[in-house]
């Protein structure tokens, strides 16, 4: 398939397409909507297909590589769904003193962990962290292999159980052997959002990188004691109008953060396997995360 960019359609398709991949629009609302675009011989049901993920696109590190060691591991999540399920990637050999690394939680969006996501935790695997990446779907089966489908059975979960699955998951990162404790999370989309409300859930959270993920309430916002990195697209409004606030609230209660937004970008730009991709943006604000997590967990 021909990888095409944003600036290959309409804003108004990408804003289609954003509803559809939040549910707050049908298929047959986005390829209702999208037809108005329509041209040259291109269907809204062509731009549908066009703008979901390619995984070979993202792949980055590849699952047997020698530098690195991954596993499934399950564990028990008494308050959510009861057994979960996470992809652990560590470096082949820690080679430090104390034989143990910081952990790095990887929160996936709101398909289960698919291979985008699972590469981002080999990536840092290869940067001397040990990464953790729960998948929440484990209870219904696991990702499915196909967004729409791994969408759908994101939105039937029980989402206050979903929370608790995640908050487990952290705890199962920080005692690892392997781990020095010291535990940060990234997160993107659904997973944004779970950073900031890690945050807030945590206080031994050491530092947490949202990318485009919704605010927590101000009201929580006191509980935080973690550095905060925040990764926002310029073109997402769905997620910036709650942002000031957030930032008032953040500014308000003395807690350590960094704010950036990254122009001509929409929400997803980090993630390599769709034309949303931006790679000047993704790379800039991976770098950006790194360097915080280095700072931080170190």
């Amino acid at each position: 398939m021909e990888r095409k960019k944003a600036s290959d359609f309409h804003p108004e398709v990408l804003r289609l397409f954003d509803g559809y991949v939040h549910g707050t629009k049908t298929r047959r609302e986005f390829l209702d909507g999208a037809a108005k675009f329509a041209v040259g011989g291109v269907t809204a049901a062509a731009m549908l297909q066009s703008l979901q993920p390619n995984f070979a696109w993202a792949q980055q590190v590849k699952k047997d590589d020698a530098r690195i060691k991954t596993e499934y591991l399950d564990y028990d999540s008494p308050q959510g769904h009861g057994k979960m399920r996470g992809y652990l990637c560590k470096p082949a050999n820690i080679t430090n003193a104390s034989g143990k690394l910081p952990g790095v939680y990887v929160v996936h969006e709101n398909r289960g962990l698919n291979p985008y996501i699972e590469d981002v935790a080999r990536r840092l695997a290869l940067l001397n962290f040990v990464a953790f990446a729960p998948d929440t779907l484990f209870p219904v089966g696991g990702y499915p292999g196909d967004e729409d489908k791994g969408r759908d059975l994101f939105a039937k979960q029980d989402t206050k159980k979903r929370i608790e699955d995640l908050v487990t998951g952290v705890s199962v990162l920080k005692t690892r052997p392997e781990c020095s404790g010291k535990v940060g999370t990234v997160g993107f989309c659904f997973g944004g959002g779970i950073v900031n409300l890690l945050a807030t859930r945590l206080p031994d959270l050491a530092a947490g990188a949202a990318y485009y993920g919704v605010q927590p309430a101000a009201s929580d916002v006191p509980k935080i004691k973690a550095a905060l990195m925040i990764h926002n697209a310029s073109d997402d409004p769905r997620i910036n109008d709650g942002h000031p606030a957030y930032e008032a609230a953040l500014k308000a209660n003395n807690v350590r953060f960094e704010h950036y937004s990254y122009p001509n970008t929409q929400h997803g730009f980090h993630n390599d396997t769709t034309p949303r991709f931006d790679e000047a943006a993704a790379k800039l604000s991976w770098q950006r995360t790194v360097d915080f997590f280095n700072k931080h967990l170190r």
